[in-house]
């Protein structure tokens, strides 16, 4: 059997003694072998003295071997020799030139490997070789130039490396050369011209590298050149605009590069042109506008740039352009609007652009428009009406911005509209009713706008309005916002001028979120809240001044989330609070004036959480509490005139978590808490009055945490304590007037 194998994997394996008791004529019929993490002795033992003619692939990734077995060179056939993270692996011999039909070579942080043998240019077949991250390797041989079908080079993060042979230039079959990370490489030889198949060169953080070298315009066959974060590199050379073929081309984080050549423009084939971040960067050639098939630029952060020439708006492919955080740009040309395939433009954190030319509406095919930031900018041009496919416009934080033009009204196309954090935004135009596709309008922390125009009805697509943060000025909504009917969100938080909802509000039929949390001077909501069918969520909280909530309440049977925390003058809950069928959390923390819960809150048969923490005036809960069948978790915390427990507490079958803490008037608890079969946390710290535990405490089986810390008047513990299997954690602190442990807690 063993001598038909055609693959075999022992990876990982230590110690296997039967190995050497396999004669050499096994395996003869072997293609695979994984022998990644075997031990030394695995490999040396597995290698030697065995027929591996046939070998194919040979993987020792990992193996913590400081040479190679010297049999592993009579795999005349193997192809693919895996060495990656062979981290004790010092040395390369030079028989390696015997393997005549290697393909691929992985070396791959070898991080001891220093060097290669001269013989690696005898690799005749060699296609693709791995150098990345070791770290110890200085140079290359000169041989390595002899390597006639090397296709992929990679030598990243080679960080000692610091200069390229100039037989470099001998490798024609070069494709893909990567010295990503070569931090010490100061320069590339002349010869690097004469690769002629380079497809891919990657430079990226060679941040020594100060210069090209002409040559570089020899490369004909090259499509992307990476130079991202070459601190050092100044200029381009002129050559640069010979590479024909180019497509990307990356310079990201050139921050000492100060001008590009004018032969820039001669690249017709680039796609892609990345000059974000290169912040010495004062102006772009005007043969910029010659880059006909230019589909993307990026000028983020180029914080120099004080203008862009007019020729930008020749650039007839150009989809794409980013010109955020160019703090020293002050206008845009008005050749920008003659760009007919632009999508995106991004000028967000222009903080001295003060205006947009009137072509801008000229941008048939602009789909986002990013003006987040822009301080100085203080109007829109009314040609932004123009703006037919724009999906998207977001003037977050233009804090100069009054008022916006009314033929906002014309974008058909818009589906977005971000406006948050303008402070000086005191109104909106009648005509935001006519944007027939605004799905989202953003209006956040906009303190000065005062109302919303009664249009904003029309909005038949708007799905969420966000009105949260201080819209300190907004006292009321128009009557008109019922008509929303494809609204699912909206959003009131800190709204504390709102005094009242219009009834309306009852006619939507698709809202599944309504936020009002801290809407302080809201006294009572409209009995028509109730014909909110689809509200799912409902938060209510720190609503200072209600009082009471409507009975129709109970209508909403879609409810899962109900938020009144912190509403200090609630009294109590509408009886009809029970008829919420869906609800999963209720949260009452903080209602300090709330004395009870009505009978029927034990008709919520898909309540998994109640929060009555901080409820000081709470003094009883009511039976109905136990049949609260799904209840998961029961927040009791600082309920200071909580005197007891009903006996149906017991009946909480699926209650996980008991929080009693600071129930200082507990006196005792009922014998039915043994009955939580599925409790696993209770917490009766600081209940300083209680004297006692039942005996039935120990019945919790699922308990895994008990906390009695600062329980002062508890003199001893039940021997059923000893019963509490699962018990994890049991805090005693404080229980000054415990005097010994009953023997069963061993």
């Amino acid at each position: 059997m063993v001598e038909n194998l055609e693959g075999i994997s022992l990876k990982k394996c230590v110690n296997l003694p039967t190995l050497s008791q396999i004669g050499s004529k096994g395996f003869r019929n072997l293609r695979l072998v994984d022998l990644t993490k075997a031990s030394p002795i695995i490999v040396e033992n597995f290698i030697q003295g065995r027929n591996l003619n046939n070998v194919k692939w040979l993987c020792l990734k990992k193996c913590m071997i400081q040479k190679l077995p010297s049999n592993l060179f009579y795999c005349l056939q193997l192809q693919v020799l895996d060495l990656a993270q062979c981290q004790s692996l010092e040395d390369i011999p030079s028989s390696i030139s015997q393997l005549k039909t290697l393909q691929e070579l992985d070396l791959t942080r070898c991080g001891s490997l220093q060097k290669l043998p001269t013989s690696i240019g005898q690799l005749n077949a060699l296609q693709v070789l791995h150098l990345s991250c070791c770290s110890n390797l200085k140079e290359l041989p000169s041989s390595i130039g002899q390597l006639n079908a090397l296709q992929e080079f990679d030598l990243s993060k080679c960080c000692k490396l610091k200069e390229l042979p100039s037989s470099i230039g001998q490798l024609n079959a070069l494709q893909k050369f990567d010295l990503n990370g070569c931090s010490k490489l100061k320069e590339l030889p002349s010869s690097i011209g004469q690769l002629n198949a380079l497809q891919e060169l990657d430079l990226h953080w060679c941040s020594e590298l100060k210069e090209l070298p002409s040559s570089i315009g020899q490369l004909n066959a090259l499509q992307k050149l990476y130079l991202k974060r070459c601190f050092e590199l100044k200029e381009l050379p002129s050559s640069i605009g010979q590479l024909n073929a180019l497509q990307v081309f990356h310079l990201s984080c050139c921050s000492n590069l100060k001008e590009l050549p004018s032969s820039i423009g001669q690249l017709n084939a680039l796609q892609e042109f990345d000059l974000s971040r290169c912040c010495k960067l004062k102006e772009l050639p005007s043969s910029i506008g010659q880059l006909n098939a230019l589909q993307k630029f990026d000028l983020n952060g180029c914080s120099k740039l004080k203008e862009l020439p007019s020729s930008i708006g020749q650039l007839n492919a150009l989809q794409v352009l980013h010109l955020s955080c160019c703090s020293n740009l002050k206008e845009l040309p008005s050749s920008i609007g003659q760009l007919n395939a632009l999508q995106v433009l991004h000028l967000s954190c222009c903080s001295n652009l003060k205006e947009l030319p009137s072509s801008i509406g000229q941008l048939n095919a602009l789909q986002e428009l990013c003006l987040r930031g822009c301080f100085e900018l203080k109007e829109l041009p009314s040609s932004i009406g123009q703006l037919n496919a724009l999906q998207r416009l977001y003037l977050y934080y233009c804090p100069h911005l009054k008022e916006l033009p009314s033929s906002i009204g014309q974008l058909n196309a818009l589906q977005r509209l971000y406006l948050e954090e303008c402070p000086n935004l005191k109104e909106l135009p009648s005509s935001i009713g006519q944007l027939n596709a605004l799905q989202r309008l953003y209006l956040e922390e906009c303190p000065n706008l005062k109302e919303l125009p009664s249009s904003i009805g029309q909005l038949n697509a708007l799905q969420k309005l966000d009105l949260s943060g201080e819209c300190s000025e907004l006292k009321e909504l128009p009557s008109s916002i019922g008509q929303l009917n494809a609204l699912q969100e909206l959003d009131l938080i800190g709204c504390f001028e709102l005094k009242e909802l219009p009834s309306s509000i009852g006619q939507l039929n698709a809202l599944q979120v309504l936020h009002l949390s801290g809407c302080s001077n809201l006294k009572e909501l409209p009995s028509s809240i109730g014909q909110l069918n689809a509200l799912q969520v409902l938060h209510l909280s720190c609503c200072s001044k209600l009082k009471e909530l409507p009975s129709s309440i109970g209508q909403l049977n879609a409810l899962k989330e109900f938020l009144l925390e912190e509403c200090p003058n609630l009294k109590e809950l509408p009886p009809s609070i029970g008829q919420l069928n869906a609800l999963q959390g209720l949260y009452l923390e903080g209602c300090s004036e709330l004395k009870e819960l009505p009978s029927s809150i034990g008709q919520l048969n898909a309540l998994q959480e109640l929060d009555l923490n901080g409820c000081s005036e709470l003094k009883e809960l009511p039976s109905s509490i136990g049949q609260l069948n799904t209840l998961q978790r029961l927040y009791l915390e600082e309920c200071p005139n909580l005197k007891e427990l009903p006996s149906s507490i017991g009946q909480l079958n699926a209650l996980q978590k008991l929080d009693l803490n600071g129930c200082s008037e507990l006196k005792e608890l009922p014998s039915s808490i043994g009955q939580l079969n599925a409790l696993q946390e209770l917490d009766l710290h600081w209940c300083s009055k209680l004297k006692e535990l039942p005996s039935s405490i120990g019945q919790l089986n699922a308990l895994q945490k008990l906390d009695l810390n600062g329980c002062f008047k508890l003199k001893e513990l039940p021997s059923s304590i000893g019963q509490l299997n699962a018990l994890q954690e049991f805090d005693l602190s404080k229980c000054c007037k415990l005097k010994e442990l009953p023997s069963s807690i061993g």
